[in-house]
């Protein structure tokens, strides 16, 4: 663990040294209850990494008990400063055994307790490795664009559904990967990408069978949320979504079932649309339930997802104008209260910018029942699809994804024909109401749950968040997540549902939304961000 490193410039004070490596030894071995002690108590304590800074001791622990423990590695040198007879800065350089180097910088300070670190900042370069949780494989590029196009330059971080030539598909279960055979053809959502100039990168990791909005995968680990530290990334396009968020590429080709694309898009203040139904060819993909599953994109600026969705578009037919803007009554809806303060707000601002809101909210029916035949048809597909696979590996998916399929298992034919009716009648209803209307909602019913967050605290923020999600999903419509919303400091993503075929005009309306109600950020008016250089990838 600690090779030859000793502590080297000023002397250590008493106690510090031996602090110090109790510490490291506590860290190889997972030992939590350690590491808190080590910690300083209170609300002032620090951890920060690359992802973002925890502030506070519970918030630290809640971070360290999710992530399930740190990569191996030797201390190859330690450095000490002393700022007080009881306070010391210690500076120590690391090496992974995974490959890579680092530095880990803390501030030791010294109590009735005994030595505990106050604040803490961990730095890591890999050495050629890539986050596990966050990519499957990816290459510099791993297939590369047309050398000119409209997309020339971008790069593409493909969700482990679609099928990359000489790849076999994972969707998120290493059982399943291992009874794939190589694709012999791009899916043709890739293909277009490719054509029209842009990079695949990689293939991004999907929570099992994408069958979750979580983004947490038992077999591969839960990629970091850039945007709230120590907070799920949001699923089941987690991989893509997080691989945008932190800058390892420019687009994130995804799927949206019941919300896959929106909910990581809300949780990590990214941009992302799910297309019209069918708009988008879906051959070379592994389906959920195909009655709802549609393709889109994330990214961080509305700049770039136009670009991208006028491609992946191209052929398809799109109305010209969105068209007025409405509410969606969200009286059954279970907003969490900070959320639906901050709609309520930007509500309150589109009319003073120059937006045509209709003043009467738009009563979709209950929600709660919307998403109840949503949930029970979705569940039927899934099972046709995936059930004799399941069945034939018990053991290959993870408790949460499990219960899932259980119960899918269990809806009768009966049970899915009189949910199929009621979502053909909600349907209807919601389009009568809605009359060619943009249906504005929040995209999420939360901010992301940490990570550390119970089982059921995740499923209840789910269950509410697709209360929100099924609207797009029971109607077809193209759905935008703009990142509009704050609470707390975490983005909460602004929804718009346009009309069937209104894929292009929805997404520039979002825009223009966006732009009147968070002009500091100014997304929309600045020149378009350079692409990262494939070599960063898991920088």
């Amino acid at each position: 663990m600690s090779g030859a490193a000793t502590f080297e410039g000023d002397p250590a004070p008493a106690g510090l040294t031996e602090a110090f490596w109790a510490y490291e030894a506590a860290l190889m071995a997972d030992d939590v209850g350690a590491l808190d002690r080590l910690f300083a108590p209170g609300p002032e304590t620090l951890r920060g990494d690359a992802s973002g800074l925890l502030v506070g001791h519970d918030r630290i622990a809640a971070f360290r008990a999710a992530r399930g423990g740190a990569p191996r590695r030797t201390i190859t040198q330690v450095h000490v400063r002393r700022a007080a007879d009881d306070a010391a800065l210690v500076v120590a350089v690391t090496r992974n055994d995974a490959g890579g180097v680092g530095q880990q910088t803390q501030l030791w300070r010294r109590s009735a307790a005994g030595w505990q670190v106050a604040a803490a900042h961990v730095s890591h370069t890999p050495s050629g490795a890539l986050d596990p949780s966050v990519w499957r494989v990816a290459g510099t590029p791993l297939v590369a664009g047309r050398p000119d196009g409209p997309l020339r330059g971008r790069s593409v971080a493909v969700k482990d559904l679609f099928a990359v030539a000489g790849h076999a598909i994972g969707a998120g279960v290493p059982s399943f990967l291992t009874g794939r055979t190589v694709e012999p053809a791009h899916a043709p959502a890739v293909q277009a990408l490719l054509d029209a100039g842009a990079s695949v990168v990689g293939i991004a990791r999907t929570d099992e069978l994408a069958y979750s909005v979580a983004g947490r995968n038992p077999h591969y680990g839960t990629p970091v949320n850039p945007a709230v530290p120590g907070g799920l990334p949001g699923g089941s396009s987690n991989g893509p979504a997080t691989a945008v968020a932190l800058g390892q590429a420019d687009v994130g080709l995804a799927t949206d079932t019941a919300g896959s694309i929106r909910v990581p898009a809300s949780y990590q203040g990214l941009w992302g649309l799910r297309t019209t139904h069918g708009a988008v060819p879906r051959d070379g993909l592994v389906p959920l339930a195909p009655r709802y599953d549609t393709v889109g994109w994330l990214a961080r600026d509305a700049a770039t997802l136009l670009d991208v969705a006028c491609v992946g578009l191209a052929g398809a037919p799109q109305r010209a104008g969105a068209g007025r803007l409405a509410v969606v009554d969200l009286w059954s809806a279970g907003l969490e209260e900070p959320v639906a303060a901050a709609f309520r707000d930007a509500v309150a601002a589109l009319g003073p910018a120059g937006f045509d809101v209709d003043p009467v909210a738009v009563d979709v029916g209950d929600l709660g029942e919307l998403y109840e035949a949503f949930r029970v048809t979705q569940a039927f597909e899934a099972w046709q699809q995936h059930g004799a696979w399941v069945e034939a590996h018990p053991g290959a998916l993870g408790t949460e994804v499990a219960a899932r399929f259980a119960a899918a298992s269990r809806v009768t034919a009966d049970e899915a024909a009189a949910a199929d009716r009621a979502v053909t009648e909600a349907c209807d209803r919601i389009e009568d109401r809605a009359a060619g209307r943009v249906l504005l909602l929040p995209s999420t019913s939360s901010p992301a749950p940490d990570a550390a967050a119970p089982s059921a605290v995740v499923e209840a923020s789910r269950a509410a968040t697709l209360r929100l999600t099924c609207v797009a999903g029971i109607t077809g419509r193209p759905a935008v997540s703009a990142p509009v919303l704050t609470v707390d400091g975490a983005p909460v993503g602004l929804g718009l549902v346009g009309a069937r075929d209104g894929d292009l005009a929805t997404l520039a309306l979002a825009r223009q939304v966006a732009a009147a109600l968070r002009p500091a950020r100014r997304e929309e008016a600045t020149e378009e961000t350079t692409s990262p250089r494939p070599e960063r990838m898991g920088a």
